[in-house]
């Protein structure tokens, strides 16, 4: 059997490492924050897909040993016990970090320690911006239990007369508008003492009024605990499409809203009679998770505290930079006519992607411009730019991936904005996601139409390039581009296989051909020729492929991995994996490219791509990988590789005992996302003109 790190146990490993950062006295203390708004965000997601799919498992009665490696309900004690763990990591990290801003002068206030001097403010503010969002729900006086929805925060209130156990009590819900207000409420510096900065959070000034919202109620004892919800995310979409696409994500949304609730979070402060109450209104059975934690859930929004201090509080902003020889202010097209272009974000502004789409929206030799979406911005100038292009009489043709997790409902909504455009439309494949990120234009040069695009291991999202390390290749490369604009033809005729001259293209060749790749540096290796392979990913589980790099290891081909997520090989067991390191960097950005690195005897074959080494990205998705055929391009990225594979600050090892060990390495300090912005920064200054 393969030796395998349990996947779901790997994926809180991972969570282990952002919760690392925020541990981390040397990263900024607003970032530090943030970060613990980052562990807790993942692991809402957790509950919502992983937690919630093990526990189907485990009520089908089926055991799950075969895909979890133990049976699916020890499965769910395990880890709820890591879980639990790392909460009680995260609430002491949290502690400490708000001394640490009251060092800095910066208070967080609640109901009971807010100043004399602030109760005008909080009184107002709260009458004129909050009260009238809040939706406040006496339970003696309703039949049926209101749904309450998954990502929300609710405060659980318990009113009395008097402090007497026996005291008739009244029970109600509010639901805590973050949406509408944010989590945190900065107070005026008028009300607030000597250069003291003040934030109090949107329950506490709840609780602060609550007096005021039951006023019509003679109570004057009040209890106010906080209580979450996460619901089982599973989104099943049949593979029957005869109906409308748009309609059964639609109905897949309600159904998800609806779902059974799979972890109840709350305030240990709440009286077991109320929390009784609850979970028996909820209708939670014996196979829920129920998590007592303190005060305040849903720290994600921790993610949005704002700064209040000096720069210093945060990390500085890398100005985004030009691309060596790459003139934004000429034609973008006619560049990369004469050569390919590579756009590394966020080192390297977005802005060069969308002015080639506009470029293209704008040029009347343009005809066709054919896009594959997966995420976009919530206000998305990708978008803005196919429709200014539809409108100029191109034909515009827009494969959006309506079933992007979570992202769904925004997808919905831009393809009926596109389609209201006169966009040409294509809603996915049967069976099949699309996850490839590809664009091709043609462009009539009489006599001949050329062709021109770019590939991403990321999405064409102009906000998430603003954090997310991804690649982006331009070219005019007719033969390449002829492979792209046959995965438009696949998209229409899914019935034809066709094949590809550079590409990669998943679901038909990306596996074999990467067994095809391994297997060749074997080949090189036993002959005595240079051989490695290296790779860098969101994660690796495809247990395949991870035998197949096994077998490299001890054949003596050496494989270096970085993986920022999950990762299920076991590196550096002797005789077995020994020729084999993983690492991962957790930092400043959001590692996202996947690339693909093979020694070919010297010539190196190098690929980027959006699929990780995962089932459903070789075998369910529609993905693409393409080779990087620019010299210069290829020694970019792998100067990039050799960086990321220095780094002595940020870098923490994979091993047998999964303890996210730091790695220690002698010389120079390295830290990929600073050291990467420095190798691009330098190469705009390496043979610049003198004045």
């Amino acid at each position: 059997m393969i030796p395998k790190i349990n996947r779901e146990k790997s994926w809180l490993l991972f969570n282990e490492r952002v919760l690392q950062e925020a541990q981390d006295k040397t990263v900024p203390i607003i970032e530090r924050i943030k970060f613990i708004g980052i562990f807790s965000n993942n692991l809402d997601e957790f509950f919502r897909i992983r937690y919630a799919y093990i526990r189907r498992i485990s009520l089908s009665g089926k055991s799950g040993k075969k895909e979890f490696g133990m049976p699916a309900s020890e499965l769910l004690k395990d880890v709820t016990k890591i879980v639990d763990h790392q909460q009680e990591e995260a609430r002491k990290t949290l502690n400490s970090l708000i001394i640490d801003l009251e060092k800095d002068k910066i208070f967080i206030i609640n109901e009971k320690t807010a100043l004399k001097s602030q109760h005008t403010f909080l009184r107002e503010f709260f009458i004129s911006k909050v009260a009238p969002t809040l939706m406040t729900i006496m339970l003696d006086q309703i039949k049926d239990f209101p749904h309450l929805k998954d990502e929300a925060i609710y405060l659980a209130i318990e009113m009395s007369k008097t402090d007497k156990e026996n005291d008739k009590k009244k029970f109600s819900l509010i639901e805590i508008p973050v949406s509408t207000h944010g989590r945190f409420i900065t107070i005026p510096n008028k009300y607030s003492e000597g250069n003291k900065k003040y934030i109090i959070l949107l329950d506490d000034l709840i609780r602060y009024n609550l007096s005021y919202i039951f006023r019509f109620f003679d109570y004057q004892k009040f209890k106010a605990n906080t209580i979450k919800i996460t619901r089982d995310g599973e989104l099943d979409i049949d593979n029957d499409i005869s109906r409308s696409f748009i309609e059964k994500i639609s109905k897949g949304l309600k159904k998800r809203v609806k779902g059974k609730a799979v972890r109840l979070v709350y305030d240990t402060g709440i009286t077991d009679n109320f929390l009784n109450l609850l979970k028996k209104l909820i209708g939670a059975d014996k196979f829920d998770n129920f998590t007592p934690g303190a005060t305040y859930h849903n720290k994600r929004d921790y993610m949005q505290f704002p700064n209040l201090g000096t720069s210093k509080n945060e990390y500085s902003k890398f100005k985004p930079l030009k691309i060596k020889g790459f003139d934004i202010d000429k034609s973008l097209l006619m560049q990369i006519k004469k050569k390919d272009y590579l756009l590394h974000t966020p080192y390297h502004d977005f802005t060069y992607l969308i002015s080639f789409l506009k470029e293209s929206a704008l040029d009347p030799k343009v005809k066709t411009i054919k896009i594959t979406l997966y995420r976009v911005a919530e206000e998305s100038r990708v978008i803005k730019a196919l429709i200014n292009a539809a409108r100029n009489g191109k034909r515009v043709i827009v494969q959006i991936e309506l079933r992007a997790r979570f992202d769904e409902a925004a997808n919905i909504h831009w393809a009926e904005k596109m389609k209201s455009e006169g966009i040409e439309l294509i809603f996915g494949i049967k069976g099949l996601k699309v996850h490839s990120k590809i664009c091709v234009i043609e462009r009539k040069e009489s006599p001949e139409t050329v062709r021109y695009g770019f590939v991403s291991t990321g999405n064409f999202n102009e906000s998430t390039a603003k954090i997310y390390t991804d690649y982006t290749l331009f070219t005019a490369n007719q033969s390449l581009l002829k492979d792209f604009d046959l995965i438009f033809d696949f998209f229409d005729r899914t019935y034809i296989i066709n094949k590809y001259k550079h590409l990669i293209v998943s679901p038909h060749f990306t596996r074999s051909k990467f067994y095809s790749l391994i297997e060749n540096e074997i080949n090189k290796s036993k002959k005595g020729e240079v051989a490695f392979i290296k790779m860098r990913m969101n994660s690796l589980v495809d247990d395949q492929i991870i035998d197949a790099l096994y077998k490299a290891s001890q054949e003596g081909v050496k494989v270096k991995i970085v993986v920022r997520g999950i990762c299920t090989l076991v590196p550096g067991i002797p005789n077995f994996s020994e020729n084999i390191e993983v690492i991962s960097i957790i930092d400043k950005f959001l590692e996202h490219p996947r690339l693909y690195i093979f020694a070919n005897g010297g010539i190196e074959s190098v690929y980027i791509s959006s699929a990780d080494l995962m089932r459903r990205n070789l075998d369910h998705r529609v993905e693409v990988t393409c080779p990087i055929l620019d010299n210069d391009i290829k020694n970019e990225i792998l100067d990039n590789f050799e960086i990321i594979w220095s780094d002595n600050t940020k870098s923490r090892s994979f091993n047998i005992n999964q303890d996210n060990t730091y790695r220690k390495l002698p010389g120079t300090k390295v830290r990929t996302h600073f050291d990467t912005y420095k190798y691009y920064k330098d190469k705009l200054i390496k043979n610049k003109p003198q004045s």
